[in-house]
């Protein structure tokens, strides 16, 4: 069922103009499953002509019209969510279950900013001078540019398009390349709603050269980025050379701390099943456990069972918890980062290696005794690799929680009700979960601190990004 890529451009699904694509494989088989269009800067003309076009008629209409088309494409993406699944995990890698959770939250995630966009209030501000009247308005800021990472292709562009939307925005889309089939059948829900041409296009090609041409181009007035940290900040600097407004979700690398107090059985499934979420390439996964002397062993060994229950395969076979890795880079990536813990002292616990010789399947892997200097306590791994390291008391733990740059998620594990509200202010991060993984809901913001980036993509505080606010005053002639 899976089928070759087009680009969407002025209302039109369309082969790249040069004719050059994109191999697609699938990261189970290493199959080729499809062909991509590969986007040169003709195309990309034709998008922001096209984005221009579609923003003035779009930032007409009122929110309330723009809300019922909204609202048409989160029934459309529920109608065809088991198909998008199939795709995403085709092409993914990740079970069938874990594509079906992510559609149904995205289309949660268009309801959402579709009636948030109905409340972009302005207001009346009282005057000095009689027959005054003085108006903060709210206005969309313009043509976005969205830039989208590969392992979670839907839920990652829906947050960006929907709040560029519902605030009466153009998008256009620069897609993951290594997972375009469901993040292009989400664009089609848009579009098979009444979205008018220009107002929601996708691209795909290389994305150093998308990004160095649409961010400069005058066209476009804000840039939202996905991805790692050292991409992020050059994008961020290519943007502020031209004053264009940013957000950016970076990488993380979140620490989850459990205390002797802790509920240790509660703690074990929550965070297993959030590691190894998407075979670990979750920005938010726990991935330094930072676990209190006293319940170090026993916590452990409750991870290790929950761990070793894991059965790796196919995601589109009935059974499979977790799926291959997106890429032989992340195998590579892996294999490089245990092979220098391991080489300064660490101890593997369980898995450490990859699985068969097809696909790019790699085990669950737990890691102990790790020296302060191995990469993978400063590196983000994004990968099934979980770090244990044992700490003394409170500070020591807050210490280690807050010792990396990164600051976007975090987790801790406690019954003491002190500790819950002394965590939620200690800790550096953009998201705190305590006591349960409560994170990435419609409703909520979502974004991090620190080099893990800024501005949020959830929640009321999703839309500000894409609203600019104009001061009116007038008085009577």
């Amino acid at each position: 069922m899976y089928q070759d890529v087009l680009l969407h451009v002025g209302g039109q699904w369309r082969a790249a103009q040069g004719g050059k694509t994109i191999d697609i494989l699938n990261p189970a088989t290493e199959e080729v499953i499809g062909k991509l269009a590969h986007a040169n800067t003709a195309d990309l003309d034709e998008a922001l002509d096209w984005a221009a076009k579609g923003f003035a008629q779009w930032r007409k209409m009122s929110a309330y019209d723009r809300s019922k088309v909204m609202r048409k494409a989160a029934d459309l993406l529920r109608e065809r969510l088991d198909k998008i699944a199939t795709l995403m995990t085709m092409e993914q890698g990740k079970p069938l279950a874990e594509a079906k959770v992510e559609l149904a939250g995205s289309a949660d995630v268009i309801d959402w900013f579709a009636e948030e966009g109905r409340r972009a209030y302005g207001r009346v501000i009282p005057a000095r001078l009689p027959g005054v009247y003085q108006m903060s308005l709210r206005e969309p800021v313009g043509v976005v540019a969205g830039f989208t990472p590969w392992n979670f292709p839907v839920s990652q562009a829906v947050r960006k398009i929907s709040a560029a939307l519902a605030a009466g925005c153009a998008f256009i889309l620069k897609g993951p390349e290594e997972t375009p089939a469901s993040c292009a059948e989400l664009v089609r829900c848009y579009v098979d709603a009444g979205v008018p041409a220009g107002v929601v296009q996708i691209v795909f090609g290389v994305p150093a050269e998308i990004s160095e041409y649409l961010i400069p181009h005058p066209t476009v007035r804000k840039v939202s980025f996905t991805g790692s940290t050292a991409v992020g900040k050059h994008l961020a600097s290519l943007a502020g050379k031209h004053m264009k407004r940013v957000t950016m979700e970076l990488g993380g690398h979140a620490p989850a701390l459990v205390f002797d107090d802790a509920d240790l059985d509660q703690a074990a499934t929550i965070l297993a099943a959030n590691k190894f979420r998407n075979a670990g390439q979750v920005c938010v996964a726990p991935t330094r456990f930072l676990v209190q002397e006293g319940v170090y062993e026993p916590f452990l060994e409750k991870f290790v069972a929950k761990c070793e229950a894991i059965k790796l395969g196919n995601g589109l076979e009935d059974g499979t918890t977790m799926g291959p890795l997106a890429n032989d880079r992340r195998v590579s990536a892996m294999e490089s980062f245990i092979a220098d813990a391991v080489g300064k002292g660490a101890k593997v616990r369980t898995g450490g290696k990859r699985s068969g010789n097809k696909g790019y399947f790699f085990e669950p892997t737990v890691l102990t005794d790790i020296a302060p200097d191995a990469r993978v306590l400063h590196e983000e791994p994004f990968g099934p690799l979980a770090l244990f390291v044992p700490f003394k008391n409170y500070e020591e733990a807050i210490a280690e929680a807050n010792r990396l740059e990164y600051g976007l998620a975090s987790y801790a594990y406690t019954r003491n009700t002190g500790r819950v509200t002394a965590l939620g202010h200690d800790i550096q991060a953009g998201m705190v979960g305590i006591n349960h993984h409560g994170l990435a809901v419609p409703e909520t913001p979502f974004g991090g601190v620190k080099d893990s980036g800024y501005g949020s993509e959830g929640g009321a505080e999703g839309l500000e990004p894409y609203l600019v606010t104009k001061f009116v005053t007038q008085a009577s002639a």
